[in-house]
């Protein structure tokens, strides 16, 4: 998707970074970590306060995609409520966990070779990506 591909562009450049913890403070998104089990994060607006929420037991290479991924859906879906979005619309989640996906890959590659690399497999885990995201490369 290329509209998605320019509103990375446009943060990159806008904050000088690829690194979404450095996006989400120059943003002011409330950045919190809390023990969640099998959830990997979450992203909510409380009132006007954008606050991504990340499972602190995970690795830090996997912290960085999920910091992305919640990121993408900050920029991406400022005003959503996905439990919400799943038993009262019919607008798709799926959709919205695609595109937060895609942010979340065009963010950590950005500027990266793909020359530089044997694999799709290699770019993904030497960029803490998990391989489910493959498709997105």
């Amino acid at each position: 998707m290329d509209w998605l591909k320019e509103i990375v562009n446009k943060e990159i450049k806008k904050h000088r970074t690829n690194n979404p913890f450095e996006i989400a403070d120059h943003k002011n998104i409330i950045i919190r970590y809390f023990p969640l089990g099998n959830t990997l994060g979450f992203y909510m607006k409380n009132v006007r306060q954008q606050v991504i929420t990340i499972n602190c037991d995970i690795d830090d290479y996997l912290m960085m995609f999920v910091c992305a991924h919640e990121l993408g859906h900050a920029i991406l879906h400022p005003n959503e409520n996905t439990p919400f979005l799943h038993k009262n619309t019919l607008f798709s989640k799926a959709k919205i966990e695609r595109e937060a996906n895609e942010f979340a890959v065009n963010l950590l590659l950005y500027n990266k070779n793909m020359q530089d690399y044997e694999t799709k497999f290699d770019v993904l885990r030497e960029n803490g990506i998990p391989y489910e995201m493959e498709r997105f490369l």
